[in-house]
């Protein structure tokens, strides 16, 4: 069935199809921001053109993806874009709470509020397109040139919604409140103690819970050792270093409702205006440094000993990517890694 617009969706179109001409560089994001609109709704105007609206289980049909072969997974947030190609292997689900743990695509996927899903046709370039109910983008599919494209029809088909006509309802978020970067009644002591107690990286997350701080707060109050701020600058040398030295880091990008991570060596570094990028074959990183409120290395306690990252924090005190060197439960942080970090960095 051919979708019909309304009015408003119809003058969104024509607004979205002007700034594509006039601005064929801007991604389709930050289009969205400057029309005073979301991802969702400007990728919606396509639906009964070259774009077809999705239904049924997405958890499901992310079962399937693996039928595609070889694709290019997106995750990205405001400030930093994770692509990683491969094949979806190992897929489960938890309730909505999934996994993808192939040699290549690795993801934590969160789908309470996957809300809205699009397979897109864009210049023979197609995509499998999901957005969460604010109308961000949660995680995008992109087929490649080994892709088995009649796979990806037969998905589409089967998961296609029957009624393509689309009126998307989308929520309204609600401001992040400023947070202040001390903390007036904490039991420093008792933080720190348990921080040196951890087993695992995950149960950071509780401890902040438990103590009520933010991850800016925290990181003030880390044990002595434990975080240090260095200067946004500071990622570009580690990443040269890294590849000079072919160390093999993992690359953490998230956003509310998807985790995307790449493990490997990194190869071509270079810096393009804000954005600071890797270009590998299989790999591509663009992170804008100007986005970078505060950087720390962060030391963590495990069973397998402590684990050392970089982790990048926004103005609003969101943490937006990670780094660590390789490892898998159950085996020590590369010592390498840490070695890399300290005549990387400039500290503050």
């Amino acid at each position: 069935m051919k979708s019909t617009l309304s009015p408003e969706r119809t003058e969104l179109k024509e607004r979205w199809s002007e700034f594509k001409v006039t601005n064929p560089k801007t991604r389709i994001r930050d289009a969205a921001k400057e029309l005073n609109t979301t991802e969702a709704e400007l990728v919606a105007t396509g639906v009964g053109e070259n774009v077809t609206l999705l239904a049924g289980d997405f958890r499901e049909l992310i079962k399937e993806v693996g039928s595609l072969g070889h694709v290019m997974a997106l995750t990205r947030n405001d400030h930093v874009i994770h692509e990683r190609k491969g094949v979806y292997e190992k897929v489960s689900f938890n309730n909505h709470v999934g996994l993808v743990l192939g040699e290549d695509i690795d993801l934590r996927l969160f789908l309470g509020d996957w809300k809205f899903g699009f397979a897109v046709s864009e210049n023979d370039r197609h995509s499998l397109q999901f957005f969460n109910s604010f109308g961000d983008a949660t995680h995008k599919i992109y087929l490649t040139e080994k892709s088995n494209k009649e796979a990806y029809d037969a998905v589409v088909a089967k998961y296609s919604a029957p009624d393509q006509d689309i009126n998307l309802v989308i929520a309204e978020k609600t401001p992040k409140p400023a947070e202040s970067e001390t903390v007036a009644d904490i039991d420093k002591s008792a933080f720190q103690a348990e921080w040196l107690a951890l087993k695992d990286t995950h149960d950071f997350f509780t401890l902040l819970r438990k103590y009520n701080l933010t991850r800016k707060q925290a990181l003030r109050n880390a044990p002595e050792g434990y975080a240090y701020r260095i200067t946004p600058e500071s990622m570009k040398p580690v990443f040269e270093a890294a590849s000079e030295d072919q160390l093999p880091i993992m690359v953490f990008v998230s956003n509310p409702n998807c985790i995307q991570i790449h493990t490997g060596p990194i190869n071509k570094i270079f810096v393009m205006g804000p954005w600071l990028n890797i270009m590998d074959p299989e790999f591509n990183l663009h992170l804008r440094q100007d986005a970078i409120d505060e950087a720390w290395v962060v030391r963590k306690p495990t069973e397998d000993g402590v684990v050392t990252g970089i982790e990048l924090i926004d103005k609003d005190g969101t943490m937006f990517n990670q780094f660590f060197g390789k490892r898998k439960p159950g085996v020590p942080e590369l010592p390498e890694w840490p070695a890399l970090i300290e005549r990387s960095v400039s500290r503050l």
